[in-house]
């Protein structure tokens, strides 16, 4: 797909990879209309591109509302006059004991990872289904194919994301709308909390830097790759999951109760 002139929502915009995405998606001409809950955020992410002249706009609001996506989506296409591809980068991260997690995190989470990408694709579809043509990228997680202890929520929602993204491509054949779903392993954003990435610096974890990351998405979006999976060992790691979970489990051993010290500090 050439990006430039694509018309392109994009959530979590207010920063981490979703800033960078934009700032990547901007340099290749796209028109973007930004999605975040800080509006400070956006407003300096908007001046930033429009002075080099991007085409720009933005719109505050929570996925976590669950009437929000809809709405997204329909304040996105009256904007640019149309809508061309769907981005969903938005996402909250867990770092804890499950057992000791509110139910009311638990269900954010869930909404914000999961549900808002499916409302989001949901309410897309009418918009790419009647041009015959389209793109949703949907931005998961190596925690998508690997189920992490002290990730459990995350993890869960991320797993969840890989499959309707596999789903929906699958539905959707013969449509012309592509379903892309981009795999990153750990990457230091403010969503990590701090004894999360002292947890990973313990463990040696390679941390990937947003702008990287970024320039991955965009290059999954320009050969319209339908599964993006950023990383080794990670990625090796995922396959060997879903064949031998066991010995990931074993493997995990010592990194899991490396974790709960941690854990308790952040907690």
């Amino acid at each position: 797909m050439r990006i430039e002139g694509q018309r392109i929502l994009l959530t979590g915009a207010a920063g981490g990879i979703g800033s960078q995405l934009a700032v990547a998606l901007a340099k290749k001409g796209a028109k973007l209309v930004l999605l975040g809950r800080n509006a400070s955020n956006l407003i300096a992410l908007q001046h930033q591109l429009e002075s080099c002249n991007a085409k720009v706009q933005i719109v505050i609001g929570d996925l976590s509302n669950a009437d929000f996506p809809v709405q997204a989506v329909n304040e996105a296409y009256e904007r640019m006059g149309g809508l061309d591809v769907l981005v969903s980068s938005a996402g909250v991260s867990d770092f804890t004991d499950f057992e000791t997690q509110s139910p009311a995190s638990i269900s954010s989470l869930m909404q914000i990872n999961a549900v808002a990408p499916m409302l989001l694709a949901h309410a897309a579809l009418p918009i790419l289904k009647a041009q015959k043509k389209g793109m949703i990228v949907n931005i998961g997680s190596m925690m998508g194919s690997i189920g992490f202890p002290h990730y459990v929520s995350y993890s869960a929602s991320k797993f969840a994301v890989r499959g309707f993204s596999q789903a929906l491509r699958r539905e959707l054949v013969d449509t012309g709308i592509q379903v892309l779903y981009v795999a990153p392993r750990a990457t230091r954003t403010r969503m990590n909390k701090a004894a999360s990435v002292a947890w990973m610096d313990r463990q040696g974890t390679a941390m990937d830097s947003p702008e990287f990351v970024a320039n991955k998405i965009v290059a999954a979006m320009e050969i319209g790759q339908q599964e993006t999976f950023i990383g080794q060992p990670e990625s090796f790691l995922a396959y060997v999951n879903s064949v031998l979970p066991g010995l990931v489990d074993a493997g995990l051993k010592k990194q899991t109760r490396e974790a709960r010290l941690f854990c308790k500090k952040a907690n």
